[in-house]
């Protein structure tokens, strides 16, 4: 029998070598982990669907392909269906992937399923928390971003294409998109990690601006 789940761990580890540190392999280990404890509590799920998912959901982000959605997606499916996936599975894990993005959180999602859902907050989760920050400072720092200036506002109403575009300092990407995971979990697992994650963000931003003002 093909253990598909250990040919794709294998088959991610070498597409992501070298990858940037917010979007490497680390990211998808700690997405599947988070994936894997939601799936638990989630009977009803297909496993196979959400483990290939997890595994697979950044394998060609768009962020470095000039934006390029649909690269992913195919990369995707052409690897599931070199390893004989079943057709059903691999459909399933590529729609997953086209509609996991958070895109700026305002459009609509052509595709849903409890499977799309547990992998959305796994991959929610990794963008919360302390792992969250130091992925946002990563990949501020990896596109030459400013850490703050309070100049510049926030943009909380950007289209998708605006979201893709966005190159403001990396503090302002916390209201964008960070600080509104919270309330869009799908899960009862994932609200209730989202939900301890998000309380220390708020902490870590009052000591930022303390520390910017001088006051501490």
């Amino acid at each position: 029998m093909i253990d598909y789940v250990a040919k794709t761990k294998d088959f991610v580890k070498m597409e992501l070598e070298g990858a940037e540190g917010g979007h490497d392999w680390f990211h998808i280990e700690r997405v599947y982990k988070n994936a894997l404890l939601i799936a638990d509590k989630s009977p009803d799920c297909n496993r196979l669907v959400v483990e290939l998912a997890a595994l697979l959901h950044d394998i060609a982000d768009s962020k470095f392909n000039d934006g390029d959605e649909e690269i992913g997606p195919a990369k995707a499916r052409g690897f599931l269906r070199a390893i004989g996936v079943p057709e059903e599975v691999e459909q399933h894990v590529v729609d997953i992937i086209a509609n996991i993005s958070f895109k700026g959180g305002n459009f609509e999602a052509s595709f849903s399923s409890l499977e799309l859902q547990i992998v959305q907050d796994s991959d929610r989760l990794d963008a919360l928390g302390a792992i969250g920050i130091a992925r946002a400072f990563n990949y501020g720092g990896f596109k030459n971003r400013a850490l703050y200036n309070p100049d510049i506002a926030p943009e909380m109403t950007m289209s998708k294409e605006a979201y893709k575009k966005a190159d403001g300092p990396t503090i302002n990407h916390f209201y964008e998109k960070l600080l509104l995971l919270k309330d869009k979990m799908n899960t009862e697992a994932g609200r209730a990690v989202a939900q301890e994650r998000h309380r220390f963000m708020e902490l870590f931003l009052a000591q930022f601006y303390s520390e910017w003002e001088g006051d501490k």
